[in-house]
């Protein structure tokens, strides 16, 4: 026991006897802590007759700074376990394949640098299942598009641009941007991000239909699809990085942009461990 808490104890409770009931300490146990740090500061902090305690003079003047250092010490005890509680914590998180391929690797690793011992639980889905997930606390937070979601508290992180994906030998592949009414008349193969699209979405604004072949939950299968010549799509630029597909990449005339965000329930009841790496993620981005 800290020996300034204990002596604001002896303080706020007026008794000997009591601040050693409540601190689970015996009576000469406190009146020795007393003692020990009367002789640190070189002199009587209190009085003791039949009424009870009282403070000296000098108890009088330096009970200020005695407290301070109680509270400084209450402040760094909750602190400490906050971090064995970070430090020991799992972070689940609902993602999607661009995120998690393309962002998330480097992201834990810098935060791994800081905590090492916290472990990462992720959960590979689309919009509408992540939310779900969140809502029913199978993760503590997800990737998502705000647009894409309710219920839940969101926080934009970056804007990410889509890009038109074409076989190696088509038609289009000559052509500096495609529009949407081109690429309407192909053989689509449709990522399945849940109940919003925004592909599909950007299309019905242009009132225009996707000549829909496949619903595909998985980037990487849709690019090789894509490469054997079953089709054109739209994907996240995102997603494209790092890839050695024998595809053709194309800006779209009438642009396709994603917001990429998080998704949570009530940030102060989540586990530390979620909530510092929240607040890690929205350093990052969030400039």
């Amino acid at each position: 026991m800290n020996r300034y808490s204990a002596f604001v104890t002896i303080i706020e409770t007026g008794s000997f006897t009591k601040a050693a009931e409540q601190l689970g300490y015996t009576q000469s146990a406190i009146s020795q802590i007393v003692r020990s740090l009367e002789q640190e500061l070189s002199t009587n902090l209190l009085l003791r007759s039949r009424k009870g305690i009282a403070l000296t003079a000098d108890g009088e003047q330096l009970l200020p700074y005695i407290k301070n250092l109680h509270h400084s010490y209450c402040e760094l005890m909750e602190k400490r376990k906050e971090m064995q509680g970070l430090q020991s914590g799992i972070i689940r998180i609902g993602t999607f394949t661009s995120v998690s391929c393309h962002w998330l690797p480097k992201l834990m690793k810098d935060f791994k640098e800081q905590y090492p011992s916290v472990k990462f639980e992720l959960h590979q889905g689309e919009y509408t299942s992540i939310a779900q997930w969140v809502k029913e606390g199978s993760v503590d937070f997800g990737f998502v598009n705000p647009d894409a979601v309710s219920g839940l508290t969101t926080i934009s992180l970056r804007q990410d641009e889509m890009l038109a994906i074409l076989p190696n030998n088509h038609p289009l592949a000559s052509n500096e941007k495609v529009s949407l009414e081109e690429l309407s008349h192909e053989p689509f193969i449709l990522l399945n991000e849940g109940e919003r699209s925004e592909p599909l979405e950007i299309f019905k604004q242009h009132n225009l239909h996707p000549n829909i072949q496949y619903r595909v939950i998985d980037d990487y299968t849709i690019m090789s699809m894509i490469e054997n010549e079953l089709g054109i799509s739209i994907l996240p630029k995102l997603v494209l990085n790092r890839t050695n597909y024998n595809i053709i990449t194309k800006e779209i005339s009438q642009p396709i942009v994603r917001t990429i965000g998080i998704a949570f329930k009530n940030k102060t009841t989540l586990p530390i461990a979620s909530r510092y790496f929240i607040d890690f993620l929205v350093g990052e981005f969030v400039k």
